[in-house]
Order: C-alpha cells, then structure tokens, then sequence
C-alpha cells in the first residue's frame, strides 16, 4: 500500500507545481483578489477531474492486458519526458507561470472549468493514473483507493501552498522557483522509469 500513496503522492505534487493554465489562473486571481479569495480554487481538481477520470477508468477497463502494459509504458515515457523538460527549464533559469488571462475565473466553479479545457488531467489520467489504479485495483480494490486519495490530497494541499506563497512570499523568489522545478524534475524522472519498469514487469509470465 505505501507503494500506492507514493505514486499518487509523488505525481500530484510534479503535477500542481508545474506551469500550466491552472497555475496562471492562480498566480492572476491572488495577484488580483489576494489569497484569502483564491484560496477555495485549490479544490477544483475534486470538481473537473470526475469526469474525465470516469472516462478513463472505463475505457482502460476495456482494453487487453497487451494494450495496458502499452498505456503504462507510454505514461513512463511521458513522465521521463516531462522531467527532462522541467530540467531544462531549471537549466534555463526560468520559471514563467505568469501568462495569465487579464479576466481570470473568479470562483470554485470557473477554476474547475479551466481546468477541465487543460488537456493535462486527460494525459495523466489516460496515460498515468489511469493504468496505475487498474493496476491497484487488480492488487485490491483498497489500494486503488488510497492511492485516489494520495493523489487529490496532495494535489489540494499542493495547490493551497502554492496560493499562499503566490501571496505572501511571492512565490519564493528565482532561488525557490528553481528549486522546486528541480525537486519536479527528479520526481517525475523517478516516477517514470517506475512506470516503464512496472509496463515491463507485468509482461513477464507468473
């Protein structure tokens, strides 16, 4: 089970530091509303994601085992290349998360639907998460479970620190912005040769 927590753990803390439309909702509505005001969009993964998890979850339930082993391979090198662009980026020196939209949402739901046009979640739902809690599932249904909710606890609370750091420390600084697109890059590096290493594993005979 610990396996399980870290996976989900591990992929939502890469996933909610990374820039991305969400992140640029965030940093606009504090730099406009203050953090107070912003604080509640950190829950609007819980919002957008049911849906296209759902989705997911019951077309990877009918492929062959052949084409999940595929999907799990493809998630780990989707990973791998994540991490080699986030480390280039801490190569670059950069860290620009500010393009937000001048008429950025304002509430709860208006941040879910950011998020549900931001074609991430349908990524590592169909190529990560998706064949990571199939996998759980097939272990045991518990384990399925726990690693949901590693996932959208660590995304949530992820989301809440970084609206407060948008707020009150804004954003660390160069320093903090490198070192946390480090400590991506090396998690999602990480994840991803236990995805292809798990793709490959399960293709063995018993």
């Amino acid at each position: 089970m610990l396996e399980h927590i870290l996976i989900g753990c591990g992929f939502a803390f890469a996933a909610a530091i990374q820039p991305g439309p969400l992140q640029a909702f965030l940093m606009s509505s504090v730099a406009q509303k203050g953090w107070r005001h912003t604080l509640p969009a950190s829950f609007s993964p819980l919002l957008s994601d049911g849906p296209i998890a759902l989705l997911a979850l019951l077309v990877l339930n009918r492929i062959p085992e052949t084409m999940s082993r595929i999907l799990q391979g493809a998630g780990g090198i989707f990973l791998v290349y994540l991490a080699w662009a986030s480390y280039r980026q801490w190569r670059r020196h950069t860290h620009n998360i500010s393009d937000a939209n001048d008429s950025a949402p304002r509430t709860l739901l208006q941040a879910a639907t950011v998020n549900i046009l931001n074609p991430n979640p349908y990524l590592g739902w169909s190529l990560v998460l998706g064949p990571a809690v199939l996998a759980a599932w097939h272990e045991s249904p518990a384990n399925a479970v726990v690693l949901i909710i590693a996932f959208y606890s660590t995304m949530v609370t992820t989301l809440a620190c970084t609206i407060l750091l948008f707020g009150t420390t804004r954003f660390l600084g160069p320093d903090g912005r490198r070192a946390l697109i480090l400590v991506s890059a090396v998690t999602l590096g990480a994840l991803g040769f236990y995805q292809l290493g798990a793709s490959v594993v399960r293709g063995w005979p018993a």
